[in-house]
């Protein structure tokens, strides 16, 4: 069975995207196989890994609405042992229409449960909101990555998620744990960071990892050529950051299972 973590906050532009284009990509360079799946209907983690979101398909608004399996929507990418559930704007509608279905919850972790054999770890990339698309991303999820942007609004809502986590776990998925909250767009010459990274330390204990994403500049230049930071620039501080969080998350990972399966015929 893989790993299946949900990364998510409510609060827009804290690198929930980002994390989850250079996380794959980075676990994926330590000979795991991961299947990104990109759950927000802004479509960036499928543009940030080089495809046109508006003509990829099918996507995950099809898996959704039953018109296309799991198998059917999975693209290979640029990425050896990375592979991508897309989106695109279609998923808008997917809000809509769920809401008048039954089990409308579950639907993510129905379509996954098949492929859990195929992957050690499933990342999904959550819609900056806490509606019905990141609902499903956490009953299906085994755990919550959040990325906290070192600024005082992003604290805000942070409570709120923790919140919805405890709600989701007492009505749809007893078994979601907090994998760990980490910083993102840290600026070490800026009191502000350091004194959000005691704030946040303070509260978080345990839960707050110890790596920490910089702003760096090449980070933020790598989604514009389709590419995760380690194809675009390997050296960069933004690589070895996210390079870093991998190794701190297998670090907390049970060893993955050796009866991963070959890819399905699609791949």
């Amino acid at each position: 069975m893989s790993k299946v973590i949900a990364i998510a906050n409510q609060k827009g532009g804290v690198g929930k995207t980002t994390t989850a284009i250079n996380l794959a990509a980075s676990l994926a360079a330590a000979d795991l196989r991961v299947l990104l799946v990109d759950l927000d209907p802004q479509g960036n983690t499928t543009s940030g890994l080089g495809f046109a979101k508006n003509q990829v398909h099918p996507s995950v608004y099809e898996l959704l609405t039953g018109e296309a399996s799991a198998e059917q929507a999975i693209h290979s990418t640029q990425v050896d042992s990375l592979w991508l559930l897309p989106a695109n704007r279609n998923l808008i509608g997917a809000t809509v229409e769920l809401l008048e279905e039954e089990r409308r919850e579950f639907r993510i972790r129905e379509a996954l449960q098949p492929l859990q054999s195929d992957y050690h770890v499933i990342l999904i990339d959550c819609p900056p909101s806490l509606g019905i698309l990141t609902l499903n991303a956490l009953v299906a999820a085994h755990s919550l990555l959040v990325p906290i942007q070192c600024e005082y609004f992003a604290l805000e809502g942070l409570s709120d998620l923790m919140g919805t986590i405890r709600r989701v776990q007492s009505s749809f998925n007893p078994g979601l744990e907090i994998e760990g909250v980490f910083l993102t767009m840290f600026d070490e010459r800026l009191n502000l960071s350091n004194q959000i990274q005691e704030t946040v330390s303070g509260h978080l204990g345990d839960h707050l990892l110890k790596t920490i994403i910089p702003r760096n500049v090449r980070l933020a230049e790598a989604p514009s050529f389709g590419k995760p930071i380690l194809l675009y620039d390997p050296r960069s501080r933004g690589a070895n950051s996210y390079l870093a969080l991998a190794r701190e998350l297998l670090d907390r990972l049970a060893p993955p299972t050796q009866s991963v399966q070959p890819a399905t015929s699609t791949l």
